[in-house]
């Protein structure tokens, strides 16, 4: 099975410009390739997961991954899927996010020399004279047909500002330069992206009279046609101060039984008979799909050692119903006494499983909250500091959300 074949039956394709020219590329290795990531927080997220394996597919192939960080593009914001204007950043935090970025991306990208580069779209877009981007870059842009991208129709609603309307012009001088300066001919993105991408390649073949390539990869998305990676407490991060490597495979051991094998097959690296196979499982079996798919891929995002602790903690707790090292702990202190006591709702929000005190208070009448195994149901429910003292408590809100709780 060649490499484009794989990447459709992994169910990653979603739109391509030149299916014949890409599965020559890519199936011989002589794709050089970008993808850009917008540095719009410190910490990647699930969202950039399925890019970031989409990259390391390619490397292992011999294509030559460039992972475009967009200093730059970050200071206008991108409109797509959004229904209101980005908040704007400072350079300063700009560049914190991209050396986040960087970090993180080494764990999937080989950036060895001649292997991968990273290249920051703010050396080349910060420089740019005004009148000369109008006279040679937007010239070749139709007003009309860009208004009827995808990516503008969401904001068009609430009102799309100038400033975002030329994100598409300078995400498409960014295929246009790196084309020139590295010899990159095809951009992959997510499926949301397309427009964006067409751009790019339009603008070389009118400005170079050269062909470049585009494709796309589905967006993640559940059964219910949402995309994946956002819990109620917010986006699941793959740097582990924010989103815990145990709270990160939770996260996929919790998937839909709808969505596993989806899942499995989209972002894991097991071999595709293997995931035929699990097709045919049903019931309990499911349950072990989605073992396998949360130990897969907090390997992949946190290492081998922290994939065991954390489906070690999750057995513990759930499997035998003990106390795990590893399952999530937050500590208390005096500072978050009130009257020399800590109630049951200040516990709950504390340990991050209830967003806000009328959350937990109704978590806790609606009979979800055990501590230590027990029920609570009465929302007076306090606990002296020293409670938590040595192992601590483990405080449960339903089935699979809970945390140890400790002082000292």
């Amino acid at each position: 099975m060649t490499l484009y074949d794989e990447l459709v039956a992994r169910g990653l394709i979603a739109q391509v410009t030149d299916e014949e020219e890409i599965k020559e590329l890519i199936n011989n290795g002589k794709a050089v390739f970008y993808i850009g990531f917008d540095p719009t927080a410190d910490s990647l997220h699930v969202g950039h997961f399925m890019a970031l394996c989409l990259m390391k597919r390619l490397q292992m192939a011999g294509n030559k991954p460039i992972a475009l960080i967009g200093g730059g593009t970050a200071m206008i914001g991108d409109p797509s899927g959004r229904t209101d204007m980005r908040q704007m950043m400072t350079p300063e935090t700009i560049q914190h996010n991209v050396d986040c970025f960087k970090k993180q991306m080494s764990r999937f990208i080989d950036f060895g020399e001649g292997k991968a580069m990273l290249v920051n779209n703010a050396d080349w877009l910060m420089d740019l004279n005004y009148i000369d981007v109008l006279r040679d870059v937007g010239a070749h842009f139709s007003v009309n047909r860009m208004l009827t991208a995808e990516c503008y129709k969401q904001r068009m609603e609430k009102g799309l500002s100038f400033l975002e309307f030329n994100y598409m012009i300078m995400q498409s001088y960014d295929f246009y330069t790196l084309y020139q300066k590295y010899g990159c001919n095809m951009e992959f993105g997510g499926d949301d992206q397309w427009s964006n991408m067409l751009g790019g390649t339009e603008l070389i073949r009118r400005k170079l009279g050269k062909d470049a390539y585009a494709m796309t990869i589905n967006l993640l998305l559940n059964s219910e046609g949402k995309k994946m990676g956002k819990t109620q407490s917010g986006a699941v991060w793959l740097d582990p101060n924010k989103t815990s490597p145990f709270d990160f495979f939770q996260y996929w051991r919790n998937v839909a039984d709808s969505d596993v094998l989806k899942c499995i097959r989209m972002l894991t690296f097991l071999p595709l008979e293997q995931i035929d196979e699990m097709d045919k499982w049903e019931g309990a079996k499911l349950n072990e799909a989605k073992e396998i798919l949360a130990y897969e891929l907090t390997k992949l995002v946190h290492g081998e050692e922290e994939a065991k602790k954390a489906k070690e903690a999750s057995h513990a707790l759930f499997a035998g119903g003990g106390v795990s090292a590893h399952m999530p702990t937050v500590e208390v202190t005096a500072d978050d006494l009130y009257n020399d006591k800590l109630d049951i709702m200040a516990v709950l929000v504390k340990a991050s499983l209830c967003e806000s005190r009328s959350d937990a208070r109704r978590a806790v009448q609606q009979g979800g909250v055990s501590v230590d195994g027990e029920k609570v149901t009465d929302i007076s429910t306090s606990y002296m500091l020293d409670e938590f003292a040595g192992e601590g408590k483990v405080v449960k809100r339903g089935k699979k959300k809970f945390a140890k709780v400790i002082s000292k």
